[in-house]
Protein backbone atom coordinates (compact mmCIF):
# COMPACT_ATOMS: atom_id res chain seq x y z
CA UNK A 1 0.00 0.00 0.00
CA UNK A 2 1.52 3.32 -1.04
CA UNK A 3 1.71 6.22 1.40
CA UNK A 4 1.34 9.87 0.48
CA UNK A 5 4.65 11.75 0.85
CA UNK A 6 2.81 14.47 2.79
CA UNK A 7 1.06 12.06 5.16
CA UNK A 8 2.13 12.42 8.81
CA UNK A 9 4.43 9.75 10.17
CA UNK A 10 2.43 7.26 12.24
CA UNK A 11 3.88 6.38 15.61
CA UNK A 12 4.44 2.71 16.36
CA UNK A 13 2.78 1.16 19.34
CA UNK A 14 5.03 -0.80 21.66
CA UNK A 15 5.32 -2.99 24.71
CA UNK A 16 8.07 -1.97 27.12
CA UNK A 17 9.17 -4.18 29.99
CA UNK A 18 11.51 -3.66 32.95
CA UNK A 19 13.05 -6.19 35.27
CA UNK A 20 12.98 -4.02 38.40
CA UNK A 21 15.35 -2.68 39.69
CA UNK A 22 17.26 -2.87 36.37
CA UNK A 23 16.49 0.49 34.68
CA UNK A 24 17.32 -0.74 31.15
CA UNK A 25 14.05 -1.60 29.36
CA UNK A 26 13.23 -4.19 26.73
CA UNK A 27 11.33 -2.39 23.96
CA UNK A 28 9.12 -4.43 21.63
CA UNK A 29 7.98 -1.94 18.98
CA UNK A 30 5.12 -3.14 16.79
CA UNK A 31 6.28 -3.75 13.24
CA UNK A 32 2.75 -2.99 12.06
CA UNK A 33 0.22 -1.29 14.31
CA UNK A 34 -2.98 -3.32 14.83
CA UNK A 35 -5.86 -2.14 12.62
CA UNK A 36 -8.18 -2.32 15.62
CA UNK A 37 -8.12 -2.82 19.35
CA UNK A 38 -10.84 -4.04 21.72
CA UNK A 39 -11.05 -2.47 25.17
CA UNK A 40 -13.48 -3.93 27.73
CA UNK A 41 -14.08 -1.73 30.77
CA UNK A 42 -15.88 -3.22 33.77
CA UNK A 43 -16.88 -0.78 36.54
CA UNK A 44 -16.09 -1.65 40.15
CA UNK A 45 -19.25 -0.78 42.04
CA UNK A 46 -19.30 -0.98 45.81
CA UNK A 47 -20.79 -4.33 46.79
CA UNK A 48 -23.44 -3.02 49.17
CA UNK A 49 -27.15 -3.67 48.81
CA UNK A 50 -28.23 -0.49 50.62
CA UNK A 51 -29.73 2.24 48.43
CA UNK A 52 -27.42 5.09 49.52
CA UNK A 53 -24.40 3.09 48.33
CA UNK A 54 -25.74 1.88 44.98
CA UNK A 55 -23.80 4.46 42.94
CA UNK A 56 -20.54 4.36 44.88
CA UNK A 57 -17.41 3.14 43.11
CA UNK A 58 -14.88 1.01 44.98
CA UNK A 59 -12.01 1.99 42.67
CA UNK A 60 -10.88 2.29 39.08
CA UNK A 61 -12.67 0.00 36.62
CA UNK A 62 -11.06 -3.17 35.35
CA UNK A 63 -9.91 -2.74 31.75
CA UNK A 64 -8.88 -5.51 29.38
CA UNK A 65 -7.18 -4.71 26.05
CA UNK A 66 -7.15 -7.15 23.14
CA UNK A 67 -5.11 -6.58 20.00
CA UNK A 68 -3.71 -8.62 17.10
CA UNK A 69 -0.11 -7.89 16.08
CA UNK A 70 1.40 -9.00 12.78
CA UNK A 71 5.12 -9.80 12.56
CA UNK A 72 7.05 -10.81 9.46
CA UNK A 73 10.62 -10.99 8.20
CA UNK A 74 9.82 -10.59 4.48
CA UNK A 75 11.47 -7.19 4.02
CA UNK A 76 14.42 -8.12 6.24
CA UNK A 77 15.00 -11.35 4.27
CA UNK A 78 14.81 -9.46 0.97
CA UNK A 79 17.45 -7.04 2.29
CA UNK A 80 19.68 -9.94 3.39
CA UNK A 81 19.52 -9.12 7.10
CA UNK A 82 21.74 -11.77 8.76
CA UNK A 83 19.57 -12.07 11.90
CA UNK A 84 16.41 -12.65 9.86
CA UNK A 85 18.23 -15.07 7.53
CA UNK A 86 19.46 -17.15 10.45
CA UNK A 87 16.50 -16.87 12.84
CA UNK A 88 13.44 -15.60 10.98
CA UNK A 89 11.16 -13.91 13.52
CA UNK A 90 12.21 -16.15 16.42
CA UNK A 91 13.81 -13.17 18.28
CA UNK A 92 10.63 -11.04 18.11
CA UNK A 93 8.42 -13.92 19.23
CA UNK A 94 10.84 -14.83 22.02
CA UNK A 95 10.83 -11.24 23.32
CA UNK A 96 7.03 -11.35 23.58
CA UNK A 97 7.01 -14.78 25.20
CA UNK A 98 9.59 -13.77 27.81
CA UNK A 99 7.02 -11.32 29.21
CA UNK A 100 5.36 -14.33 30.87
CA UNK A 101 8.43 -16.46 31.70
CA UNK A 102 10.43 -16.27 34.94
CA UNK A 103 14.12 -15.89 34.22
CA UNK A 104 16.20 -19.08 34.21
CA UNK A 105 18.53 -17.50 36.79
CA UNK A 106 15.65 -17.20 39.26
CA UNK A 107 14.39 -20.72 38.47
CA UNK A 108 17.86 -22.20 39.08
CA UNK A 109 18.30 -20.20 42.29
CA UNK A 110 14.91 -21.30 43.63
CA UNK A 111 15.65 -24.93 42.71
CA UNK A 112 18.93 -24.72 44.64
CA UNK A 113 17.10 -23.30 47.65
CA UNK A 114 14.58 -26.16 47.57
CA UNK A 115 17.37 -28.72 47.35
CA UNK A 116 19.02 -27.22 50.44
CA UNK A 117 15.81 -27.66 52.43
CA UNK A 118 14.28 -24.19 52.20
CA UNK A 119 10.63 -24.59 53.11
CA UNK A 120 9.23 -21.55 51.33
CA UNK A 121 10.48 -20.07 48.06
CA UNK A 122 9.04 -16.74 46.92
CA UNK A 123 7.58 -16.95 43.38
CA UNK A 124 9.48 -14.74 40.91
CA UNK A 125 8.12 -11.43 39.68
CA UNK A 126 7.16 -11.04 36.03
CA UNK A 127 8.69 -8.04 34.23
CA UNK A 128 6.99 -4.69 34.86
CA UNK A 129 5.25 -4.20 31.52
CA UNK A 130 3.85 -1.09 29.83
CA UNK A 131 1.50 -0.93 26.85
CA UNK A 132 2.30 2.22 24.86
CA UNK A 133 -0.22 3.44 22.31
CA UNK A 134 0.77 7.02 21.62
CA UNK A 135 1.60 9.68 24.23
CA UNK A 136 -1.94 9.72 25.66
CA UNK A 137 -2.06 6.01 26.48
CA UNK A 138 0.83 4.58 28.47
CA UNK A 139 -0.49 2.03 30.95
CA UNK A 140 0.95 -0.73 33.12
CA UNK A 141 -0.40 -4.10 32.06
CA UNK A 142 -0.30 -7.79 32.89
CA UNK A 143 -0.33 -10.24 29.99
CA UNK A 144 -3.39 -12.46 30.47
CA UNK A 145 -3.17 -14.42 27.23
CA UNK A 146 -0.73 -14.72 24.33
CA UNK A 147 -1.79 -16.65 21.22
CA UNK A 148 0.73 -17.04 18.40
CA UNK A 149 -0.30 -18.26 14.96
CA UNK A 150 2.80 -18.96 12.84
CA UNK A 151 1.82 -18.68 9.19
CA UNK A 152 4.99 -19.11 7.13
CA UNK A 153 8.43 -20.74 7.51
CA UNK A 154 11.80 -20.62 5.79
CA UNK A 155 13.65 -23.79 4.62
CA UNK A 156 15.16 -24.18 8.13
CA UNK A 157 11.63 -24.04 9.63
CA UNK A 158 12.23 -20.66 11.23
CA UNK A 159 8.91 -18.78 11.38
CA UNK A 160 8.99 -15.78 9.05
CA UNK A 161 5.40 -14.61 9.42
CA UNK A 162 3.04 -14.74 12.40
CA UNK A 163 0.02 -13.15 14.01
CA UNK A 164 0.07 -12.61 17.77
CA UNK A 165 -3.17 -12.10 19.70
CA UNK A 166 -2.54 -10.26 22.95
CA UNK A 167 -4.89 -9.99 25.91
CA UNK A 168 -3.71 -7.53 28.56
CA UNK A 169 -5.22 -6.51 31.88
CA UNK A 170 -4.54 -2.88 32.71
CA UNK A 171 -3.08 -2.57 36.23
CA UNK A 172 -4.49 0.35 38.21
CA UNK A 173 -3.83 1.76 41.66
CA UNK A 174 -6.19 -0.97 42.88
CA UNK A 175 -3.60 -3.59 41.91
CA UNK A 176 -0.28 -1.94 42.75
CA UNK A 177 1.37 -0.65 45.91
CA UNK A 178 1.82 3.10 46.24
CA UNK A 179 5.60 2.65 45.96
CA UNK A 180 5.41 0.73 42.67
CA UNK A 181 6.23 2.86 39.58
CA UNK A 182 3.07 1.62 37.86
CA UNK A 183 0.93 3.27 40.56
CA UNK A 184 1.99 6.77 39.53
CA UNK A 185 1.86 5.89 35.83
CA UNK A 186 -1.75 4.81 36.08
CA UNK A 187 -2.66 7.95 38.02
CA UNK A 188 -1.04 10.06 35.27
CA UNK A 189 -2.99 8.05 32.65
CA UNK A 190 -6.24 8.80 34.48
CA UNK A 191 -5.38 12.52 34.75
CA UNK A 192 -4.90 12.63 30.96
CA UNK A 193 -8.23 10.84 30.50
CA UNK A 194 -9.98 13.31 32.82
CA UNK A 195 -8.54 16.24 30.85
CA UNK A 196 -9.72 14.74 27.55
CA UNK A 197 -13.17 14.09 29.05
CA UNK A 198 -13.39 17.76 30.08
CA UNK A 199 -12.59 18.82 26.51
CA UNK A 200 -15.22 16.41 25.17
CA UNK A 201 -17.85 17.64 27.64
CA UNK A 202 -17.18 21.29 26.75
CA UNK A 203 -17.44 20.47 23.04
CA UNK A 204 -20.71 18.61 23.59
CA UNK A 205 -22.17 21.54 25.53
CA UNK A 206 -21.11 23.93 22.76
CA UNK A 207 -22.86 21.80 20.14
CA UNK A 208 -26.02 21.60 22.26
CA UNK A 209 -26.11 25.39 22.73
CA UNK A 210 -25.57 25.97 19.01
CA UNK A 211 -28.34 23.53 18.12
CA UNK A 212 -26.11 20.99 16.36
CA UNK A 213 -27.28 18.02 18.47
CA UNK A 214 -29.40 15.66 16.34
CA UNK A 215 -32.94 15.35 17.59
CA UNK A 216 -34.13 11.75 18.03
Amino acid sequence: MSTSPIAPKVQNGAIISFNIPNPVPTVIAFQYNPDSMTRTITPKWLQDASKPEVLRLSGAPEEVIKADIEIDAIDALAAGDPIAVQNGIHPQLAALEMLVYPSTAVVIANTALLLTGTIEVIPPYAPFTLFVWGPKRVVPVKISDLTIVEEMYDPSLNPVQAKVSLTMKVLSYNDLSVTHPGYGLFLAHQVVKEALATVGAANGLSQMVSGNIIQI
